[in-house]
């Protein structure tokens, strides 16, 4: 069995329990992995009980369990499910290196708070995914595969009938109909749970290559009459629709909802506001009894006109549910996978026993936000 590297790099995770996050950016296994790439951790007190990981679990797994402030003023680089609060960026020490999703794309003046407190801020949303490198990596694609994976179970729970066809001695019961709009990591995952719960489903995406994904599990694609063949963006993305483009999606979309049970939305733009898929009207049009799960509802707007986080009810008597945060109520899966993401970057950055940056490096160059440095020699 090889020696494990004395550890010199520090890596610190700090409990982000709150309403809406139950993840955890380190679990025990990933406390091993990380100290064979030479990384000691650091966890503070209760960090990963949401999880169901208990404090014992990352002592025998060779972390040290500590106070917050004890793990700020000792910790080299810093892993975050979201990332840490202007009050937190404060306390921490010049030169803190900082892993996670800082809403890059949105917020200038959080990198720049960043940079001037002398902070190195590694975005994850900025991850080029087209690098075979980078893809144990991809924080987005194993959380949106546990957010669809959930948004098919949440819309069932919803729903006031089955999801399968069901014979019984009363009589027979049809299966559901469902629409997945968005057909990313996280629509491809609800199709496939949803036909595993006996549903009959139906997907739509803007990108030309999804037909063939939806139709491989066995969905229908719904066929809209549009024709956005140039709809892939960069790095597997959807591209943004033209204001023409968008109203032509509305309202073909608004028609054919009112066909089906259940509408489940998984269409986000990272860096961006998400693109509205149904209107009000389709919302009204859609039949009484019906539920709808919106998971890129946000405060900057979601898929579905008028949601918002949480459930609410329509006068239609339609059930619309604004879920962004379906992969925290996986916890213990959703921070497995997370965990694995922060630590393979973490590893990344580590050369000759140190955090360094290589801005030459198509992958640092991206990641890097804040704390640029010349190329490191």
């Amino acid at each position: 069995m090889a020696a494990i590297p004395e550890a010199t790099v520090t890596f610190g995770v700090l409990n982000e329990t709150s309403e809406y996050e139950s993840r955890v950016a380190l679990t025990p296994d990933i406390v091993t992995r990380l100290r064979k790439a030479g990384v000691s951790c650091l966890i503070e007190y209760g960090a990963g009980l949401p999880s169901h990981y208990v404090d014992d679990d990352y002592i025998k797994a060779g972390a040290q369990v500590l106070a917050a402030d004890e793990i700020i003023a000792q910790a080299d680089v810093m892993g975050f499910v979201d990332r840490p609060s202007n009050e937190l960026v404060s306390r921490m020490r010049q030169g803190t290196w900082i892993v996670g999703m800082l809403d890059s794309f949105n917020d200038d003046s959080y990198i720049a708070q960043l940079a001037q407190a002398r902070m190195v801020g590694i975005a994850i949303e900025r991850l080029p995914r087209q690098l075979s490198s980078a893809q144990s990596m991809d924080e987005m694609t194993s959380q949106n595969s546990v957010m669809g994976y959930k948004a098919a179970l949440v819309a069932a729970n919803a729903y006031g009938s089955f999801f399968p066809m069901m014979t019984t001695a009363a009589g027979t019961v049809r299966p559901a109909k469902v629409l997945i709009l968005g057909a990313g990591i996280a629509g491809l995952q609800a199709i496939g749970t949803a036909k595993r719960l006996g549903a009959v489903v139906t997907a739509y995406d803007v990108r030309p290559a999804s037909k063939d994904e939806v139709e491989s599990l066995g969905a229908k694609f719904l066929d809209l009459g549009l024709d956005f063949s140039k709809g892939q963006g960069e790095g597997g993305y959807a591209r943004q629709l033209t204001a023409e483009e968008q109203a032509a999606q509305q309202a073909a979309v608004d028609k054919k909802a009112a066909d089906f049970d259940v509408v489940i939305t998984t269409a986000k733009v990272p860096g961006r506001k998400p693109p509205c898929l149904l209107t009000a009207a389709g919302v009204s049009g859609m039949h009484r009894g019906a539920v709808i799960v919106d998971c890129a509802a946000s405060d900057l707007g979601g898929n579905v006109e008028g949601s918002v986080v949480g459930t609410t009810q329509t006068e239609g008597g339609v059930t619309l549910i604004g879920a962004p945060y379906l992969a925290s109520e996986v916890a213990n899966t959703a921070s497995n996978l997370l965990a694995r993401n922060v630590a393979d970057i973490v590893s990344h950055f580590v050369r000759d026993g140190k955090l360094s940056m290589d801005l030459d490096d198509e992958l640092d160059n991206a990641l890097v936000v804040a704390g640029r440095t010349e190329r490191s020699e």
